[in-house]
């Protein structure tokens, strides 16, 4: 054996030996106390045909600890996280250990308070959003004093200040901030209701201020930077709307070329919904609205906000070859979704009934007109350039008690030069579809497959993706799937990416092992992206909760 095995194979005892006796120490916690804890390692094995390249450590990993406690009044808990090192795709700078997110809740009647660190989220979040995404390798959780009162019942004021996290320090910025919601429907004095009200109503209003010393030799920067938002939110029993509107004075920043323009955002959904149909309409228009705690932070981090996503998270392999990123220099969209079902009985709903969704969403640029180096002029009206358009349908039917299909097919307009910000691809057409199939062979065991094919002009070229899923008892899975891109126009990157994974599941405990070869891409939650690189390896992944 050689020397990269040996080195891999004692990283995974290792690791091994921590899952073996993980499950048992958490079982042991006292009343009061929870935990969760997540690993994640990967081998890696140079391979210069799909462009894997060598790591020196052979193999890289990442664990998470959270210890929590809880009580009538009070909450406090901790996250530990270790890096040695990151995965390929994680910011590097999150290499090493420690304790980045502990905090202490106060928990009273009319109000609470914490201190350390915390996620919050104002509205839909675009002005202020602080949360965690593991699988980016995300986090601006903000690290000061939070405070929540309740003056009545259906109001709530919440106030906070405090840095946000930067790997395993503090980002230079400060963010103060506060919001009001009241719902109306929810006012109470006395035990009584103020207003009766046949539907719910809540209106809202946020402020956040962030300050950071300016020391360009060059631009007149503001230190403090001042963003507000309205919101409202109406909810009858088949009826929902949602719209908010948020204004940012002007931030010269990196990201942005240093303009001097302000920024706003307009979000506005509503949906419909009755048995055997529901209809989702919704549209946005987001302009110079990315806003960081450091003018100068770029990617994914130090940023205060999040711009609501407006297209459809698919989740089959091919279909995330081509996933969006939200631009929050400018972009107009829209969406539309219906869902209805076809009778049980009829002759397309079959004995058991079929659900059919379409769903369509475009997204442009904004009209803009550049006016010198650091200001342009822009209106309400879509811009002439397609960033992005989904086009799909999905039909969900089953056969029988032990028997379900969903198909789904895909037709895209991908503008690669500005999503991925290249120069020279143009937009891209790619036409998918997938035919997933499910069967019961006893009330323990299952068969999943899938098949989907990928049809490109240019890029990569088409691509097969075939699946099987083996359940042979309720809490063992055996995964295996390839993908193949047998159309790429260089007839010697027609690669396979075979994989293969066996999963245990006991308890509030999953255990994963495989070997994969992963392509290159772009992975994306909720519009918010990073880059994967291609790896050749073998992975473990735990996570367990008590």
């Amino acid at each position: 054996m050689n020397r990269t095995m040996r080195y891999t194979w004692l990283a995974w005892f290792s690791v091994g030996l921590l899952l073996l006796f993980s499950e048992h120490a958490l079982s042991q916690l006292p009343a009061g106390w929870r935990a969760d804890l997540q690993v994640d390692a990967q081998s890696y094995t140079p391979d210069s045909a799909i462009n894997a390249p060598a790591v020196r450590e052979k193999v890289l990993a990442q664990g998470f600890f959270n210890l929590l406690y809880s009580s009538e009044r009070l909450r406090l808990g901790l996250r530990y996280e270790a890096y040695f090192n990151p995965l390929l795709g994680i910011d590097p700078r999150y290499e090493g250990n420690g304790i980045p997110y502990r905090f202490v809740q106060y928990l009273g009647d009319r109000f609470d308070v914490t201190v350390g660190n915390s996620y919050e989220q104002f509205g839909s979040g675009m002005i202020l959003r602080t949360y965690e995404e593991r699988s980016l390798g995300f986090d601006n959780s903000l690290d000061g004093v939070r405070l929540k009162v309740r003056p009545l019942d259906g109001v709530q004021l919440t106030a906070l200040f405090g840095k946000q996290r930067a790997f395993f320090g503090l980002g230079p910025g400060i963010i103060r901030a506060a919001d009001l919601s009241v719902e109306l429907h929810q006012l109470r004095w006395d035990e009584q209701p103020i207003l009766d009200l046949p539907f719910a109503l809540e209106l809202g209003a946020s402020v956040v201020s962030k300050y950071q010393p300016a020391a360009d030799p060059l631009l007149r920067l503001p230190e403090n930077v001042f963003a507000y938002a309205t919101r409202l939110s109406l909810t009858t029993e088949r009826w929902n709307l949602y719209a908010e509107w948020a204004y940012k004075i002007n931030d010269p920043q990196q990201t942005n070329n240093n303009s001097f323009n302000p920024g706003d955002g307009l979000y506005i959904s509503t949906s419909y919904s009755e048995e055997g149909f529901g209809l989702l309409l919704a549209a946005k228009r987001i302009d110079n609205m990315d806003f960081r705690s450091d003018r100068g932070a770029i990617g994914n981090v130090l940023t205060i906000n999040f711009l609501p996503p407006l297209t459809k998270v698919h989740t089959y392999r091919l279909f995330t070859l081509y996933p969006y990123a939200t631009q929050p220099y400018g972009e107009f969209g829209v969406q539309g979704e219906m869902t209805f079902s076809l009778a049980r009985g009829s002759l397309l709903g079959g004995r058991y009934g079929t659900t059919v969704t379409i769903n369509y969403a475009r997204i442009h640029s904004i009209d803009s007109t550049k006016l010198d180096a650091f200001t342009y002029r822009s209106t309400w009206k879509p811009g002439k350039v397609l960033f992005y358009q989904d086009f799909n349908v999905e039909i969900q039917r089953t056969w029988s008690r032990q028997f379900k299909t969903t198909f789904t097919v895909v037709a895209l307009a991908y503008n690669k030069d500005v999503i991925e910000v290249k120069t020279g691809y143009g937009t891209i057409y790619p036409l998918a579809f997938v035919l997933e199939s499910q069967y019961k062979l006893s009330a323990h065991s299952a068969i999943r497959t899938e098949l989907s094919h990928m049809s490109v002009r240019g890029d990569m070229g088409n691509w097969a993706f075939a699946l099987l899923e083996y359940t042979p008892i309720s809490n063992v899975y055996l995964t295996v799937f390839d993908e193949w891109n047998y159309g790429n126009p260089e007839p010697e990157k027609r690669y396979h990416y075979p994989s293969i994974t066996l999963t245990y599941v006991t308890g509030g405990t999953r255990l994963a092992f495989g070997y994969a070869k992963q392509r290159a891409g772009i992975l994306c939650v909720g519009g918010v992206c990073r880059l994967v690189p291609a790896s050749n390896g073998f992975s473990l992944n735990l996570s367990s909760t008590l």
